[in-house]
C-alpha cells in the first residue's frame, strides 16, 4: 500500500495557463468548482488562439466550445463565433457517422456477422449524452478474427474497401500478429476499422475478443438498438487504448472520466479482470490522471486502485508533466518501450512484451522484404535486423 505522502507529493500543482483552463473545460458535466474556475478565469493573459489550438489537438474542442459558451463571462465575439462553428461542424459530422453506423450494423446483422461497435457514436451517446460533444473520425468494430473475411465482404457490398489491399498470405499473417484493418468509403479514407484485438499482439495483453463479444450489452446509437461493450470492458478498453498512446491527449482521459461518472460499474469485476490480464497498473494510472489532470472526482474503489501500487503516482506524474508540456513520444523509440514496460506490474508480462516486441513482425517488416508464405518465419530475422538498425542510427 502506497503511503499517503507519496500520493500527495506526486500530485500536479495547479497552474494558470491555457492547458489548465482546457482541463477544466474537458468534461460533459462540470462541477461547481470547474464552472466557477471557467467563469472567473483571468482572461487578460489568455491566448485564445493557443487555447483553441490545444483544444483541437487534444480532441476536446466540442467540449471546450460548449462549456465556454455556457459558462465563460465576456467571450470575445470572434472567439464565440469560432466556438459555435466548431461545435456545429462536429455535430454534423457526428450525426453522419451515427447514421452510417446504423446502416453498417443493419448489414452486419442481416449477414449474421457478430460485431460490437465501440468508441465513436456509441461512446458519444452513452457517456456524453450528446453526439456533438465527442469528436471522432472513424467507426470502430470489434470482431473475431474468424469472422474477418465475412465482415470484409459485407463492407465491400456497401462500398467500403480495405485501405491497403493485402495478398491473402500477408492478410493471414496480419490476422495472427496485428489487430486492425482500415477501410475507405465514398466519403473518405479510413472511415471504418475492423479490430480483432484491442492491442497489437506484441503488447502481451491477451484479452480475447470472443470474451468481449460474449459479454456485450445493448445500447441505442444512431436511432437503432445495437450491441456495445459492457461497462467493465469499456473501461478496460478505454484505458488500454489511452495507455498504448501514453495518454497524450485529454480526450482519452475525458472518455474514462465520463465512463466512471455515468456507467454502473462492478469495480470488483473490472479490477479482477485487470489483475488477471496484468494491466492493473495501467488502470491505476488512468484513474490517477483523471483525478490529478482533469481534477475529477473518483469513486472510492478507483482511489483504492491508485493506492494499491506505489508506482502509479510516480508514472502518473511523469506522464502528466509531458502531457501539460505537449511533449509527444516517438512510438518506436526505446524511451517509449521502457515506459510501456514500467506500466506492466508483473515480471512475466514484461518479459513476454519484450519477447513479442522482438519476434513479432509488423507492417514495416513485411513491406521491407517480400517473402513467400513458406518463409514467413524469416520475418523474425527481418524484424531483429530492422530493430538493430534503428538502435544504431539513434
Amino acid at each position: 500500500m502506497a503511503p499517503t505522502a507519496d500520493l500527495a507529493s506526486s500530485a500536479i500543482p495547479p497552474r494558470e495557463d491555457e492547458f489548465d483552463l482546457l482541463c477544466a473545460l474537458a468534461g460533459a458535466n462540470l462541477s461547481s468548482e470547474q464552472i466557477d474556475c471557467i467563469a472567473h478565469w483571468n482572461r487578460a493573459t489568455l491566448d485564445w488562439g493557443e487555447l483553441l489550438r490545444l483544444a483541437e489537438h487534444h480532441g476536446v474542442l466540442p467540449l471546450a466550445a460548449r462549456n465556454l459558451i455556457k459558462h465563460a463571462l465576456g467571450l470575445p465575439s470572434e472567439v464565440e463565433h469560432s466556438l459555435r462553428s466548431a461545435y456545429d461542424v462536429n455535430l454534423r459530422r457526428s450525426l453522419w457517422f451515427s447514421a452510417e453506423l446504423a446502416r453498417i450494423m443493419q448489414h452486419f446483422e442481416r449477414a449474421q456477422v457478430r460485431v460490437v461497435p465501440y468508441k465513436g457514436p456509441v461512446l458519444a451517446q452513452s457517456t456524453y449524452g450528446d453526439p456533438g460533444l465527442r469528436s471522432f473520425s472513424d467507426l470502430d468494430f470489434l470482431i473475431s478474427s474468424a469472422d474477418f473475411e465475412r465482415a470484409k465482404r459485407v463492407l465491400a457490398e456497401i462500398g467500403y474497401h480495405a485501405s491497403a489491399e493485402l495478398p491473402p498470405a500477408i492478410e493471414r499473417l496480419w490476422l495472427r500478429t496485428g489487430y486492425e484493418c482500415s477501410f475507405d468509403g465514398a466519403a473518405g479514407k479510413n472511415l471504418v476499422e475492423l479490430q480483432w484485438a484491442l492491442l497489437p499482439h506484441f503488447y502481451a495483453v491477451d484479452l480475447r475478443t470472443g470474451d468481449l463479444l460474449g459479454r456485450a450489452s445493448r445500447t441505442v446509437a444512431g436511432g437503432c438498438e445495437m450491441p456495445c461493450l459492457s461497462p467493465e470492458d469499456s473501461l478496460l478498453a478505454l484505458s488500454l487504448h489511452a495507455a498504448k498512446h501514453l495518454w497524450t491527449r485529454l480526450i482519452w482521459l475525458s472518455d474514462i472520466a465520463e465512463t466512471l461518472r455515468v456507467e454502473t460499474i462492478d469495480y470488483s469485476l473490472v479490477f479482477s479482470r485487470a489483475r488477471a490480464l496484468g494491466v492493473a497498473r495501467i488502470l491505476g494510472v488512468s484513474f490517477w490522471l483523471v483525478k490529478n489532470v482533469l481534477r475529477a472526482e473518483l469513486p472510492k474503489s478507483a482511489e483504492e486502485m491508485i493506492a494499491a501500487d506505489s508506482l502509479v503516482p510516480v508514472l502518473g506524474a511523469e506522464i502528466a508533466e509531458r502531457l501539460a508540456r505537449g511533449a509527444g513520444y516517438d512510438f518506436e523509440s526505446t524511451d517509449y518501450f521502457r515506459l510501456i514496460l514500467k506500466l506492466r506490474e508483473r515480471r512475466g508480462d514484461r518479459w513476454r512484451y519484450l519477447w513479442r516486441l522482438v519476434w513479432t513482425p509488423g507492417a514495416g517488416d513485411v513491406a521491407a522484404v517480400r517473402l513467400p508464405e513458406a518463409l514467413f518465419p524469416l520475418y523474425r530475422i527481418v524484424r531483429i535486423g530492422r530493430l538493430l538498425g534503428k538502435l544504431v542510427s539513434r
